[in-house]
């Protein structure tokens, strides 16, 4: 052990405090760990870790004891992980001096970034379901009259772009999902082309089209020699198969796929993966 745990505890409360309240208006995940059970006066303690700009994880505070720093450490990397994790406690740990700690981890998740470019008759219900979802949402379209918040009151952000240069003005990055709904395939097509020669890659890209037009968009990005790996989990045609037909389904299906992706299920009914009557009801 090298200080006692308790040395510089308002410190380090404080920086950690303001280190979570900075992380959050930067749209950065990081995590707030804290003790919750050992001596009274190490009560209370906190670091706050995050992830540094070459991707490598580093602390806030310290609790002045190498164990507690690498158990915060270590928890901190697991609920960082996923950006569903959010609470998680450790179990007991007998640090050099004798004493057991627990440590609790707080995880702050920013929210998920969705850009529906394409202001038409499916971005409408699509923003009210994924704004209801917990997505940051930001509709574009280059017809002004279009992007309005009579039209998407539940939108974050309302842009006119030119198509041409469609996110000049959005910061896309790992926490972004783009979905492609345009009036016209040229539209779509320069979306994706811009999307696929951008150094960082979204968690989600979506096109709407019929076979004919996605095949036409893969072979020209194809010929303009972009990467065929991630030209192939671009989602399209996008959405789950629910049997959709009015604007209203086809943006429930691409928010069930949204949901789907974002939580990693399997997207099997529960009824059919538990199979409840058959398992405890049919006679054998």
């Amino acid at each position: 052990m090298q200080d006692s745990v308790q040395d510089n505890l308002p410190l380090n409360a404080a920086m950690a405090a303001r280190e979570v309240v900075t992380a959050k208006k930067k749209g950065e995940a990081i995590a707030l760990v804290l003790i919750t059970h050992g001596p009274f006066d190490t009560l209370g303690g906190r670091v706050a870790i995050k992830r540094s700009k070459d991707g490598e994880l580093e602390k806030i505070g310290s609790f002045q004891d190498d164990n507690l720093n690498n158990q915060a450490m270590e928890l901190a990397k697991e609920a960082l992980k996923s950006p569903h994790t959010q609470r998680k406690t450790s179990h007991g740990l007998t640090v050099t001096s004798g004493q057991i700690y627990k440590l609790f981890v707080e995880a702050h998740h920013p929210s998920p970034e969705l850009t529906i470019v394409g202001a038409g008759h499916i971005a409408q219900p699509l923003c009210s379901i994924t704004a209801m979802l917990g997505f940051n949402v930001t509709v574009i379209d280059d017809r002004e009259e279009f992007v309005t918040i009579k039209r998407f009151p539940e939108a974050d952000r309302l842009m006119e772009v030119d198509f041409t240069k469609p996110f000049k003005d959005i910061v896309i990055g790992q926490n972004s999902y783009i979905v492609l709904v345009t009036r016209g395939h040229k539209y779509d097509f320069e979306c994706l082309r811009f999307l696929l020669r951008s150094t960082i890659e979204p968690s989600y890209i979506g096109m709407i089209g019929s076979r004919r037009r996605i095949r036409a968009a893969f072979i020209q990005l194809i010929n303009d020699q972009l990467d065929p790996d991630r030209i192939a989990r671009i989602r399209a045609p996008l959405g789950l198969d629910i049997g959709s037909e009015t604007p209203a389904e086809i943006a429930i299906s691409v928010a069930a796929e949204l949901v789907l992706l974002s939580r990693k299920g399997d997207g099997v009914p529960l009824s059919q993966k538990e199979n409840i009557f058959n398992r405890f009801f049919k006679e054998e």
